[in-house]
C-alpha cells in the first residue's frame, strides 16, 4: 500500500476540510499516480472532492462508520477494509486522506509520495513529519518545481519496517 499527500512547511495538509494549495502540477501528479488504481479515504475527504463525488477512473474505498453511499464502497471498520484490499495488488493501493485515515494506515504503507510545498498554508490538519519518523527514509527528491506561485518538490519515502 502507498500514500500520497501534499504538505506545507509544517507538514500541514488541510484547513476546514479543504486543500491548502491548488497547484496544477501537483494535481496532475496525483492523477497520474492514482488513475486506474484504488484510493482509500475518509468521509470528509470524499465530501471535499468536487461535488462530493468519488474520483473518476479509480476504485474509491471509504473508511467511515456513518457514511451511506452507493457510488463508492464504504467500510465501517478496518477489518472489512483489509479484507477488501486483499483483492488488489499492493502497489495499486493509495491512501489519500484525511488526517485520521493517514494516521491509521501510515504504518501499513510501504511508500509515501509527498509533495513538499515551501509555504505556510495555515493548516488545522496535519500529516506526521516523516523526516522524524524512525521507520521512514527519504528515497528520492525531484528538482525544485514552480507552479501557480508555489515552490515545491516531489519526494518519495520508503517504510523500512515493511519488506
Amino acid at each position: 500500500m502507498n500514500l500520497i499527500v501534499a504538505v506545507d512547511n509544517q507538514w500541514g495538509i488541510g484547513i476546514d476540510n479543504k486543500l491548502l494549495f491548488k497547484i496544477r502540477d501537483d494535481l496532475l501528479y496525483f492523477k497520474e499516480l492514482t488513475t486506474s488504481k484504488v484510493v482509500i479515504m475518509g468521509k470528509n475527504t470524499l465530501n471535499s472532492l468536487p461535488n462530493g463525488e468519488p474520483l473518476k477512473n479509480r476504485t474509491n474505498l471509504i473508511l467511515s462508520s456513518t457514511l451511506k453511499r452507493t457510488d463508492c464502497e464504504v467500510f465501517k471498520n478496518l477489518d472489512l477494509l483489509y479484507a477488501r484490499l486483499n483483492s488488489f495488488r499492493e502497489e495499486d493501493i493509495f491512501v489519500i486522506g484525511g488526517e485520521i485515515v493517514y494516521r491509521t494506515l501510515l504504518n501499513k504503507c510501504k511508500k509515501a509520495y509527498v509533495t513538499k510545498v515551501y509555504a505556510n498554508g495555515n493548516a488545522n490538519k496535519f500529516f506526521p513529519n516523516l523526516d522524524f519518523e524512525k521507520c521512514w527514509e527519504l528515497q528520492s527528491t525531484s528538482k525544485t518545481n514552480f507552479s501557480d506561485g508555489y515552490e515545491f518538490k516531489f519526494c518519495q519515502y520508503i517504510n523500512k519496517s515493511i519488506n
